[in-house]
């Protein structure tokens, strides 16, 4: 008896996606390095990877890309299945049905740096409600929104400004 063996194809978009989520998990790796005034919040470098992605070949390679960054910098970082992994799934998710919905924006009033800002609002709402609900049982999460809305409007504003910056520099789509 031999054993059977099943071979997938890999397309030009399984590479792509494999080299923007590559890009996107060394940035969030680098961060990790950063050291912050306030846990939790953070710049969020690896979002100017998927707002690069979201513009140039759309939401479902975001998808892919956020989701391979969250769970393979976690395995690097050694917090996989840890508290901090389910809070960056949970905001990964929320951003990234914030930046769905976004996409049906008018594109005119709708860039790189609103997007960015909005995926980070996106981002922090999705890690407070799995703070309070399963973490922080407690209201007084809640008097952390003004410093995560302020950390939002900043990196998102910042990371949506090199995002754009980088699609102008990028070679044209391929």
């Amino acid at each position: 008896m031999t054993p059977s063996t099943t071979e997938l194809a890999v397309t030009p978009a399984d590479h792509r996606v494999a080299r923007y989520a590559a890009a996107a998990i060394v940035l969030s790796v680098a961060e990790a390095a950063i050291p912050m005034p306030l846990p939790g919040v953070k710049p969020g470098l690896g979002n100017i990877i998927t707002l690069v992605v979201l513009a140039r070949w759309g939401w479902r390679e975001a998808v892919w890309v956020v989701l391979l960054r969250v769970f393979a910098t976690s395995l690097l970082l050694g917090q996989f299945l840890a508290p901090g992994f389910f809070l960056s799934l949970s905001g990964a998710l929320v951003s990234l049905v914030v930046l769905g919905l976004a996409t049906h924006l008018p594109r005119r009033f709708f860039g790189p740096v609103s997007l960015s800002v909005l995926a980070a609002f996106g981002h922090f709402a999705g890690q407070l409600l799995v703070a309070r609900l399963w973490l922080v049982p407690h209201q007084g999460v809640f008097y952390l929104v003004p410093v995560f809305a302020l950390a939002a409007v900043v990196f998102g504003t910042v990371n949506g400004l090199v995002a754009a910056r980088l699609m102008r520099a990028l070679p044209a789509r391929r």
